[in-house]
């Protein structure tokens, strides 16, 4: 219960809460289902705070395993005090209660081990009781060795005592970490062929303040050999500090002895494992902080909108393979394969604008995706020359990932016959008519809108960027009838027996009511129960199945339907939608016997049943002509799509081979902390031409109109 307690306090939630959604975890809910359906239990938590109370109890419940572990190790030496005891409880991290757990540790061979075992510990004892009378050599005399390597032994004892203080060390990681500085310096005969790391070649940084992508390049470096990466900091204001707490008599004899030992656990014991945990916990937070962009992009790529009702033509740009091109139906089936040369080396520019044009013609294509890849842009040019004159327009996809889905087995299973690029061009096709389709059979990792994605945790980077696809997945909720078991497997509940089940059934027969799901074989009552609501029968006879309405709430709508005198038959009326509208919340729920928020959510979806959110989002920026730098003037006002949104800025295609980069800023005429605040990946933005550099065929653009 005090972990319980513990939770709420740092979510700023109820412990109510919090118990709710632990019960609901353990009796295997997934955080999709508890999130839409169960608000009247959680109090309307979102999914990602029900994630953080799964992962936050994890950690708590390992904290006070851990805690108890110690307690009893320490006890049974019989060297727990009810005061330690008392402090290892109130220990909020790990690292606090280890470095309790310091002094009582088994220890392998040190040098303070090996002067215990000679006897010298009763001596370290006695130099630390300061004595005013008397000389070293007598102090250090009786024990079977020279006073000089008794002392150094002593010694080393007495370094070893002050390492083991938690005390002293939580002081001394705190001021380094609030006062030190972190520095780089280019490696003595490293080379950095490309300046990658140019910046850091004479670098520093405050450690409290340095931002997590500057701490990620500087690991980085460091990890190529490029980089000397140390915290600098005033290591005689940590002498000084632990002079005043640890000598007694500043007029004993053995003062010397002590200040020794007191540099000697500095520069041996203590400094290099303090700097190790600074700098881990700063990779930590860096890493976390690199994550949660990379989830924030994904989101956002995956909601892109979907290009509906639209044959589109995917051209998978090359020079000497040719470009493959790849017509689509509406639903993304394949209508025709083809291959032109319109580039060096057969450069057959004719023929192939002949071929592309008869196939837009052939079966009315309205949109062309050209993949971004190698040629794109000399592709991008012959298509604009092409469709002259033609009703169709164009647009740059990202073909991140393409080529990882097309040589995949899922690729091969789908398209046995093709080649890896006929089918990479069906890939960069389906990805404008519905992104998240096609973005889910792709490792996100391989999706392209992170930043320093192979230098985080690699479990933690994949568990969050699954999370994000599961939340996006089942919040749009799939079609059964059309979706692929790459979609599904992503849908709340559903293990692999279930897809299979539900792949295999629809090969014969189309999915009619959501009734017939129940019946599948591997189809449990849990199972249905959790990934019902997210699946879609836009031709069902019962309206209620193409919407996120859960069955377990189908006796609540046509109540509530009774109530205000409406026929589910009318959902698509006016009519119904405006009586609905004014319901009175609060006197339904009591006569329905229900909480508001199920009812909210009723009403909403009989209002706009089976909603797609992406359809309120911008239309995908579409072109029928080409932009060269050559064009571009200093202040000129350019149309683009946010491609990828890193700590410094977003990169922005304009329609050059390049993206153009908005630096942070110029995001804003205000300071901006995180450039997620004030765009995202797809956004479709206005801005201006900052600068131009020509050689390098680079762009610096501007949110703001100077």
């Amino acid at each position: 219960m005090e972990i319980i307690k513990s939770l709420a306090n740092k979510m700023n939630i109820k412990p109510t809460q919090v118990e709710s959604v632990l019960k609901l975890l353990e009796s295997g809910s997934t955080i999709p289902f508890i999130a839409r359906y169960r608000k009247e239990v959680t109090g309307a938590l979102d999914e990602e705070q029900i994630r953080l109370i799964d992962m936050e109890y994890l950690y708590l419940c390992n904290l006070e395993k851990r805690k108890e572990d110690v307690i009893r190790l320490i006890a049974e030496k019989d060297l727990l005090t009810e005061e330690l005891k008392h402090e290892i409880e109130a220990c909020e991290k790990l690292n606090e209660v280890e470095d309790l757990y310091r002094p009582f540790k088994e220890k392998k061979k040190t040098k303070a081990s090996e002067a215990i075992k000679a006897g010298l510990e009763p001596l370290a004892k006695k130099i630390m009781s300061f004595p005013m009378t008397g000389s070293i050599e007598k102090l250090a005399s009786g024990y079977n060795m020279e006073s000089e390597k008794a002392i150094e032994g002593a010694g080393y004892i007495i370094s070893e005592w002050f390492s083991d203080n938690a005390y002293y060390r939580k002081w001394i990681r705190f001021y380094i970490y609030n006062n030190g500085l972190i520095t780089s310096k280019l490696k003595k005969n490293a080379i950095d062929e490309k300046k990658t790391y140019d910046m850091y070649y004479e670098f520093q940084d405050r450690i409290k303040y340095i931002k997590h992508y500057r701490v990620l390049a500087l690991n980085r470096g460091e990890k190529e050999n490029i980089l000397n990466v140390s915290l600098d900091y005033e290591k005689e204001k940590i002498i000084e500090y632990l002079e005043t707490k640890i000598i007694k008599n500043p007029n004993s004899f053995v003062v010397s002895i002590v200040q020794n030992a007191i540099e000697d656990s500095l520069k041996r014991l203590i400094l290099p494992s303090i700097e190790r945990e600074i700098r881990s916990d700063l990779t930590e937070k860096s890493e976390n902080l690199a994550i949660e962009t990379f989830k924030e992009n994904l989101e956002n790529l995956l909601i892109t909108k979907p290009i509906k009702n639209a044959v589109v033509l995917g051209f998978d740009p090359a020079f000497r393979t040719g470009c493959k091109l790849a017509v689509l139906n509406p639903f993304g089936e394949v209508l025709e394969i083809s291959t032109i040369y319109p580039h060096e080396p057969k450069n057959e520019k004719l023929k192939s604008c002949e071929i592309l044009r008869n196939l837009i013609q052939k079966y009315h294509v309205n949109v062309i995706a050209i993949g971004n890849g190698t040629a794109s842009r000399e592709s991008e040019t012959f298509v604009a020359e092409s469709i002259k004159g033609l009703p169709v327009k164009y647009n740059i996809v990202s073909e991140a990932g393409a080529s990882v889905y097309s040589a995949s087995k899922l690729a091969i299973s789908e398209f046995p016959d093709l080649t890896v690029e006929k089918r990479s061009a069906i890939s960069i096709g389906r990805r404008i008519q519905d992104p998240l389709s096609e973005l889910v059979k792709i490792d996100p990792k391989s999706i392209g809108v992170g930043e320093y994605q192979h230098d985080v945790n690699q479990k933690n980077l994949n568990n969050a960027l699954t999370f994000t696809v599961e939340k996006i997945v089942n919040d749009i909720g799939v079609n059964i009838n059309t979706a692929s078991s790459s979609i599904l497997k992503y849908i709340s509940g559903l293990n692999k027996k279930a897809i299979d089940s539900i792949m295999e059934y629809k090969t014969k027969t189309p999915f009619k009511s959501r009734k017939e799901i129940q019946k599948l074989k591997g189809i449990s009552e849990k199972i249905f129960e959790q990934c019902i609501g997210f699946l879609r029968i836009p031709d069902s006879e019962n309206p209620l199945d193409r919407t996120k309405i859960h069955p377990e709430s189908y006796e609540i709508a046509q109540n509530l339907l009774k109530e205000c005198n409406l026929n589910l038959a009318d959902i698509d009326q006016d009519i119904f939608k405006e009586t609905l509208r004014k319901v009175d919340i609060a006197s339904m729920c009591q006569k329905l016997n229900t909480d508001e928020y199920t009812l909210k959510d009723i009403i909403e979806e009989l209002i706009h049943p089976g909603i797609d959110r992406r359809d309120e989002l911008d239309n995908v920026l579409l072109k029928s002509d080409i932009l060269e730098i050559k064009d571009l003037k200093i202040g000129m006002e350019l149309e683009g799509t946010i491609r990828n949104v890193v700590s410094f800025g977003a990169f922005v295609d304009i329609g050059l081979h390049n993206d153009g980069l908005i630096h942070i800023s110029k995001l804003s005429k205000e300071f901006v902390n995180d450039p997620k605040e004030i765009v995202h990946v797809v956004q479709i933005i206005k801005c201006y031409v900052l600068d131009i550099d020509l050689e390098k065929e680079k762009v610096n653009l501007s949110l703001i109109k100077e």
